[in-house]
Parts: C-alpha cells; sequence; structure tokens
C-alpha cells in the first residue's frame, strides 16, 4: 500500500505584488486501500505562504504534482508521514475491527 496524495481545490488572490491568481490555500486528500478493498482517508486545507513569489508559477501552469509538492512542504515531513499513518490506521481497523454496533433481532 502506498498512499495517494490528491488536489480538489486551490484558493488564491487575485492579484499580489504584481501577480494575479497567487495560490494561498489549497484542499487535499491523501487515500489508500489494500487488496481487499478496505479504504482510508484524510483530507484538509493548507495555507501556502506567499511572502516570497520568486519561483512564482503562473495559474495556468500549475500541475497537480506541483500543488502536492506545495501541500508536502507547507505539512513538512512528519505532518505528511502523520497523514500517510492515519489513513493506514484507518484501514488496520478495517481489517480488525475493535468495536461494532447493530440490531442481532433484524438479521
Amino acid at each position: 500500500m502506498a498512499a495517494t496524495w490528491s488536489i480538489n481545490q486551490l484558493d488564491y488572490t487575485v492579484s499580489l505584488d504584481s501577480k494575479t491568481n497567487v495560490v494561498n490555500n489549497i484542499h487535499w486528500d491523501c487515500t489508500d486501500a489494500d487488496a481487499d478493498g478496505n479504504q482510508g482517508r484524510t483530507y484538509g486545507s493548507q495555507g501556502i505562504p506567499t511572502d516570497d513569489l520568486s519561483d512564482f508559477i503562473n495559474y495556468s501552469d500549475i500541475t497537480e504534482a506541483n500543488a502536492i509538492a506545495w501541500v508536502k512542504a507547507a505539512l513538512g515531513d512528519d505532518g505528511v508521514s502523520d497523514q500517510e499513518a492515519a489513513v493506514a490506521a484507518q484501514i488496520a481497523v478495517l481489517k480488525t475491527p475493535v468495536s461494532g454496533s447493530g440490531s442481532p433481532w433484524a438479521a
């Protein structure tokens, strides 16, 4: 299993330091699934620093890979590991449940 990161949406400032559509927040998902179809997911919104625009990429040229790299950089190695571990933990609980609920008479 390897976690997959994806981007749902970019938020941007329309004009900043003579640049247009400067990304300042990214909505992301981190997902994974095992061979049995058990799935885990974390999601969030990560602010992106805009104080240094020396590596600015025009909005129309941003790829999902760029956005994922920005999210991971903002989260840091520990933050990325924490999200991926949370997804793996969800899958582990699905494989080996620790609690349950139901109505046995309705079966």
